[in-house]
């Protein structure tokens, strides 16, 4: 980074945190957050905790730096904030592998069924589902659930069948998936374990290279897992098999450790959308809102607090 441009940055950090107070508002951060928004961040963490955190804050305003469906939960939790996400466009590819009406017609292929959803949802599908569960606590929701019922599981099929490795339940899946976390490779994992043989495997189960294996010995984990995993163990080097931003955070607060990503190249470009500058527009111009309407939002809520009562 150029002294020119480490100005720049500066100069846009001081105008968002002056903006931020003004506006009496809290900045989330996702973590795969592009680092310069990570810092002028008031949280920084996984979707459901952050939505969680704002809902408890006096903030009038919360500006969601993630993807389109979290800000959707935090409308959800907070109806009474004006929620802003930075950027429009800034989808989900896993999100947008079922929608309400695909849904409702699995349903009715399995009358009775329950219907676990993933928060990686939109609010229209969480309000088709019975519980919604995150990738820490999915386990934890699908054991909650009586043994003989049947459980149908949105969207991400890893993500299911890692829960289902876990519980030995019949679990339908949805052939759905992340477009990052699909895409890595098993190869690559077993060839940085042999590599870095002191270290350890921190891999999110929406990965498309878990085997029965690495779900059996090694750490599986959501962004927040991932993240506190380092403070509780010994290990001086960690293989993060997960989306590359979260490294920023990783490095920042575990400098003592190596933190070596499985690919370079797991990007999410829907992640990287938001910028600094789309922080100070949002803040600046109150935009773009993100309000779920009130039906919708009192059935997705039913679902979240369902697992909420869970964990």
């Amino acid at each position: 980074m150029t002294a020119a441009v480490a100005k720049h940055m500066t100069s846009l950090h001081q105008q968002v945190q002056s903006l931020k107070k003004e506006r009496n508002a809290v900045i989330l951060a996702h973590n795969y957050q592009l680092g310069e928004v990570q810092d002028a961040a008031d949280f920084v963490g996984d979707s459901l905790g952050l939505s969680q955190k704002a809902a408890k804050t006096d903030a009038e305003v919360i500006v969601f730096c993630g993807v389109h469906f979290m800000a959707e939960t935090a409308s959800i939790l907070a109806p009474h904030k004006k929620v802003l996400i930075p950027d429009l466009d800034a989808g989900c590819s896993l999100s947008d592998m079922i929608t309400a009406e695909a849904l409702r017609q699995w349903k009715a292929e399995h009358p009775g069924a329950v219907v676990v959803a993933y928060v990686n949802t939109t609010a229209e599908v969480k309000a088709e589902s019975d519980y919604c569960c995150t990738s820490s606590n999915a386990v934890k929701v699908v054991e909650s659930i009586p043994a003989d019922q049947e459980i149908l599981f949105i969207p991400d099929m890893y993500l299911g069948n890692f829960v289902r490795q876990k519980t030995g339940r019949k679990i339908h899946l949805w052939p759905g998936y992340c477009g990052v976390h699909s895409h890595m490779s098993t190869e690559r994992v077993e060839a940085l374990r042999k590599e870095h043989p002191k270290a350890e495997l921190l891999i999110h189960p929406e990965c498309g290279c878990s085997t029965p294996q690495m779900m059996k010995f090694d750490h599986m984990l959501s962004t927040e897992g991932i993240y506190r995993r380092p403070a509780v163990s010994k290990a001086p080097e960690f293989v993060v098999v997960t989306e590359v931003g979260i490294l920023h955070r990783l490095k920042r607060e575990y400098p003592d450790r190596a933190f070596i990503p499985v690919s370079e190249e797991a990007i999410c470009g829907y992640m990287k959308k938001v910028t600094l500058e789309k922080v100070l527009w949002s803040l600046q111009d109150l935009q773009y809102e993100v309000k779920v309407p009130p039906e919708t939002a009192a059935k997705a809520r039913l679902a979240i607090d369902r697992m909420l009562a869970i964990v």
